[in-house]
């Protein structure tokens, strides 16, 4: 008598794994090396980290991005003259050019609570991806919730400590930089958050709380804003950021954010 049920197929287990993962794992062989097609999707997505590591901010689009809340906008950039100096001098990309410092000084009025800063950093692809849907949910929160909020400064060849000049000179008692990430292979649209109490130049990276890898495939803006809001609460009320801040959020209702956006979890 012959047995006509089909053999059940073996599920490969690795094959399971990749479905979890971004991660290059289970890549599979011919012979001794990788597949064709792996070989090309890493050098795809090593071409798109290449290319988010040199590409300009357009300042322009995001200010059209930014314009819908109503927010004074002013342009900086760092010491750093071109994109060459910046990758190769870590320190000018810290430190304001003489001509921006003369522009936030003339702006510096009574201070503010919070002055936010996007900048391109390593990444200016994950500024345009993700820094407008962010602030929409972040900027109408902050102003309910009292805080004063002075001239998003929108920086150029920066790294994350210019946001200390650029609040200390706006004499803000806080300072908020969205900052495009390092790329990797699979995030080259990573864009991160750093928050610093008491912003002047010399602080540490120890003394700045960070919200990293914002974006579709990582923490979506959503829940990014409600860990930002936490931790401006409370570093309000602690009278500081660092290592002494742990992030203990809980979820936050977001309310007034604009319907394009996709609604919190």
């Amino acid at each position: 008598m012959n047995d006509d049920t089909p053999p059940v197929p073996r599920i490969d287990p690795w094959t399971m794994l990749r479905e979890l993962t971004p991660a290059r794992v289970a890549l599979g062989r011919t012979g001794a090396s990788l597949p064709t097609h792996e070989i090309l999707r890493f050098g795809h997505a090593h071409s798109l980290a290449r290319d988010a590591v040199h590409a300009t901010l357009d300042v322009q689009a995001l200010r059209r991005d930014l314009a819908v809340l109503d927010c004074d906008l002013t342009e900086v950039r760092s010491a750093a003259e071109g994109r060459t100096a910046y990758l190769r001098r870590p320190d000018l990309g810290r430190r304001l050019s003489d001509e921006s410092r003369i522009s936030l000084d003339a702006k510096r009025a009574s201070g503010s609570d919070l002055v936010i800063v996007v900048a391109d950093g390593l990444s200016a692809t994950a500024v345009h991806a993700n820094a407008a849907a962010l602030l929409d949910l972040l900027v109408p929160a902050i102003r309910r919730k009292g805080w004063s909020l002075g001239p998003i400064v929108v920086a150029t060849q920066a790294r994350v400590a210019l946001g200390d000049e650029v609040g200390a000179a706006l004499d803000a008692r806080m300072v908020l930089v969205l900052i495009g990430e390092r790329p990797g292979l699979s995030s080259p649209d990573s864009l991160g958050a750093y928050l610093t109490f008491g912003p002047k130049p010399g602080r540490r990276d120890n003394e700045r709380n960070c919200v990293s890898n914002i974006r579709g495939g990582g923490l979506v803006p959503p829940r990014a804003a409600r860990a930002i809001l936490w931790l401006i609460e409370e570093a309000f009320r602690r009278g500081e950021t660092g290592v002494a801040l742990k992030d203990e959020s809980v979820d936050i209702a977001i309310e007034g954010a604009s319907p394009h956006l996709p609604s919190l979890p």
